[in-house]
């Protein structure tokens, strides 16, 4: 693991409070100084975080080469206290994030509680670097993709034949192919992270979702 790979874990310990957070609290502003920290992107989950940095490699950039972490939250209620921590109050670096829109709300609040905006639209938390998924990533990837090109993925991924038994269970029968696909992946622990890397190695870059795009492009 590098420096930044050990400021992200500082940051996610420092945030979960308890016994140890004081002292992950001092490592991650050690490790943001070591490290040239610019932007700290703050996304739901891991599979999140495997996508924006998929999506900028393919465009030949090293996001912690340019003091970008980013760095999963581990679910949408906990980003009050990331932008606490990262925000004007906390490391100062600038913040830009990655939301379903279903959280949009979660968001919203935090930076205005901070005091990065207020009334803030859709359009404002754009223009501050946070960009909505509608519903959620995976489902701008399978948009973006189609079903066709993820079930041949998910062929190669080993994981076709466990793909139709999903399908064929009672509950699935009267979902979409892409219904099937998205639930699919988040069956097991893991997948959802392996799928965004994958997918984002098929996309065609001209069809990538806008939110994605917007935010590597606001990076």
């Amino acid at each position: 693991m590098n420096d930044m790979g050990r400021f992200r874990q500082a940051v996610v310990a420092w945030a979960a409070g308890g016994a140890e957070a004081s002292g992950a609290g001092a490592s991650a502003r050690e490790l943001a100084a070591g490290v040239g920290l610019r932007t700290v992107v703050l996304v739901e989950g891991g599979s999140d975080q495997v996508a924006v940095e998929a999506l900028a490699a393919r465009h030949g950039r090293n996001l912690d080469d340019e003091g970008v972490s980013v760095v999963p939250l581990g679910g949408a209620t906990s980003i009050g206290r990331f932008v606490d921590l990262c925000g004007p109050q906390g490391l100062d670096v600038r913040l830009a994030g990655l939301c379903d829109v279903a959280e949009e709300r979660f968001f919203r609040r935090a930076l205005e509680r901070a005091g990065i905006g207020s009334g803030l639209t859709a359009d404002g938390l754009e223009s501050l670097g946070f960009y909505m998924c509608d519903a959620d990533l995976e489902d701008e990837l399978i948009r973006a993709l189609g079903a066709d090109v993820i079930q041949e993925v998910v062929r190669e991924q080993g994981e076709l034949r466990a793909f139709r038994t999903f399908q064929n269970q009672p509950a699935q029968r009267e979902r979409t192919v892409e219904q099937h696909l998205h639930r699919f992946m988040g069956t097991h622990s893991g997948r959802k992270a392996q799928y965004a890397q994958e997918l984002v190695a098929s996309l065609d870059l001209d069809r990538t979702p806008p939110p994605l795009e917007r935010l590597l492009a606001h990076l």
